[in-house]
């Protein structure tokens, strides 16, 4: 489903696979040969999604950005079923296992790994070629990757990354889920106007994925 949003609508390489229920909604360029698979969730509100050339977006993963995080993927990226990844930049070659979580601001360098439900926190800074194991969290720019039972090793480090503040706009000390729900409440109203199209912009020639 190609949905138009904010007055954006997806662009589409020709030779690019988009599954009949997967949902690309907004300002969204998915790149030649790439395959956006069933059930795939690839949002953009208010901030553009590019998606690289020969990408693979698996089954149930949910891809997002906003205004104050754009997501870019590179090259010959793999994002694997029921993965999270939103608001980051994923550099070439970059393998995101199943059920792993990216944050905002987060920077995946050229060639790396997260394995099965591995975390990368928000603003965290992978070199090129780092793996992340499975289940493991990846925080801090340069990242430290810590096992999940390193609570108060990766809060240390989270922490004054704020995360109240740099997803939802809020100082950590004046957050509530009245405020969060409420902001978000009115920015999400914008999908009432969104329109469903049968098809995406075309691809311009001498562009990027043209």
């Amino acid at each position: 489903m190609l949905i138009q949003h904010n007055g954006k609508m997806p662009t589409i390489d020709a030779t690019a696979y988009v599954a009949p229920n997967a949902v690309v909604c907004g300002d969204v360029t998915v790149g030649p040969g790439c395959r956006i698979l069933f059930g795939a969730q690839v949002i953009a509100e208010s901030g553009a999604i590019s998606i690289g050339q020969e990408c693979i977006i698996m089954e149930n993963a949910v891809l997002r950005s906003s205004a104050r995080h754009p997501l870019n993927i590179g090259n010959n990226c793999l994002v694997g079923p029921n993965a999270h990844v939103v608001g980051c930049t994923l550099e070439d070659q970059v393998f995101i296992a199943t059920g792993s979580a990216i944050f905002h601001a987060a920077y995946i360098g050229r060639g790396s790994e997260v394995r099965i439900n591995g975390v990368v926190h928000l603003k965290t800074h992978l070199a090129e070629e780092t793996t992340v194991p499975i289940g493991w969290v990846a925080v801090g720019n340069p990242a430290q990757v810590l096992p999940p039972d390193a609570h108060e090793q990766i809060w240390e480090i989270q922490r004054p990354l704020n995360f109240p503040l740099t997803v939802y706009g809020f100082e950590r000390d004046e957050v509530d889920m009245v405020k969060i729900t409420r902001r978000l409440s009115e920015s999400l109203a914008a999908h009432v106007s969104d329109q469903i199209t049968d098809t995406a912009l075309p691809v311009v020639s001498g562009s990027e994925n043209g």
